[in-house]
């Protein structure tokens, strides 16, 4: 083990034996975890849990559409979907009903209600996006967007057999 201030974690200053061959890869791994964290404490004020906001943003745009939809467009287990549901329709932010052309298939749809929900999150987002680039100029975060962009597309190619990624967020 190196030596350095008394007060510095070694987990995030050492790179671990295992992780020596893919110091980046280690890296989006502590800064994922930071970012979610963070976006948790951000989206505390409105009421809602890291993932939650995901599932509103998707309704919020598409409209009402059938619960194995969300399912799929947000690319999570259906039955972590089915708890993030209630609890979001229990908050008064989503309704479920049958749908009328299938009376076995639910219909999801965000009311009236979580416009101000929607205000909350936008506004949470803009915080953690400049809590998250504070210190970086313009032209690096075009940059940084662009590189993450290229590392996206590269792991979607690597995941595209993956059953559980094929109807991920972004697709």
């Amino acid at each position: 083990m190196t030596s350095g201030p008394a007060n510095t974690d070694p987990a995030c200053t050492e790179l671990p034996s295992a992780a020596r061959g893919g110091p980046v890869s280690h890296a989006f791994s502590r800064v994922a975890r930071l970012h979610r964290i963070a976006a948790g404490k951000m989206l505390k004020g409105a009421g809602i849990y890291p993932g939650q906001e995901f599932l509103m943003m998707y309704l919020w745009d598409t409209g009402a559409v059938r619960q194995s939809e969300v399912i799929k467009a947000i690319g999570l287990d259906p039955s972590t979907v089915t708890k993030m549901l209630q609890r979001l329709e229990q908050a008064g932010h989503v309704s479920r009903c049958p749908d009328p052309d299938d009376r076995r298939a639910v219909l999801v749809d965000a009311t009236e209600d979580s416009c101000a929900l929607h205000s909350e999150v936008e506004r949470a987002w803009t915080d953690l996006e400049e809590h998250t680039l504070a210190g970086l100029d313009r032209g690096e975060r075009e940059e940084l967007a662009r590189l993450l962009a290229k590392v996206e597309e590269n792991l979607r190619r690597e995941t595209e057999d993956c059953p559980e990624l094929r109807h991920s967020p972004g697709c």
